[in-house]
């Protein structure tokens, strides 16, 4: 599996209320991101349920894939930015589904994927009819954190293996090594 790049983070302060654009946010294990409005800052472990119906479970934080914002403009008309979609991570280049059971980094920080994030009838209402059936399978991610860290725009997505397995960004420079020199002789 490749790995993607993180292109947007948003937080909202309290349920329902608009989602808004940070350059970094910080992952707390077993509570969230601070400041979002599903940051558990309760006493003890996180309730494992709230509410009822398909929103009732909890994450600390939820992904979604630009590409499927762009398929959804693009297969029904319907425009939705990154910020409108109310996930936290806005990912491109990664399929987020397999990640499902599976834990994956993004930047320093370790996720673990809980379920896919369907979109919900809430989501529709703030949008236009279809939302639902355009984004259904393809709307994100729920994930936990399992190692806490900063997440900050560009920081790279995927299992570990994909992250520390890909070439240095100058291939005269291998992990471990120093640059190589090319010496000229006369």
């Amino acid at each position: 599996m490749a790995y993607g790049r993180v292109v947007s983070v948003h937080l909202a302060a309290v349920a329902g209320a608009p989602t808004y654009s940070v350059a970094r946010a910080r992952a707390v294990a077993g509570r969230g991101l601070e400041g979002d409005r599903n940051y558990w800052a309760g006493d003890g472990p996180r309730p494992g349920r709230r509410g009822v119906g398909r929103a009732s479970g909890v994450c600390d934080v939820t992904l979604i894939e630009l590409e499927a914002l762009e398929a959804l403009a693009r297969e029904t008309g319907i425009e939705l930015s990154p910020a409108q979609c109310r996930r936290n991570v806005v990912c491109r280049g990664i399929r987020l589904n397999p990640l499902v059971g599976t834990e994956f980094r993004v930047g320093g920080v370790t996720l673990r994927g809980l379920r896919l994030s369907e979109p919900c009838a809430r989501l529709e209402q703030l949008t236009r009819p279809g939302l639902v059936r355009g984004l259904l399978h393809r709307g994100g991610l729920r994930a936990e954190v399992v190692h806490g860290g900063p997440i900050h725009v560009g920081d790279p997505v995927g299992h570990e293996r994909d992250l520390t397995a890909r070439p240095p960004a100058n291939p005269a420079v291998a992990p471990g090594r120093p640059p190589r020199t090319e010496e000229r002789r006369p």
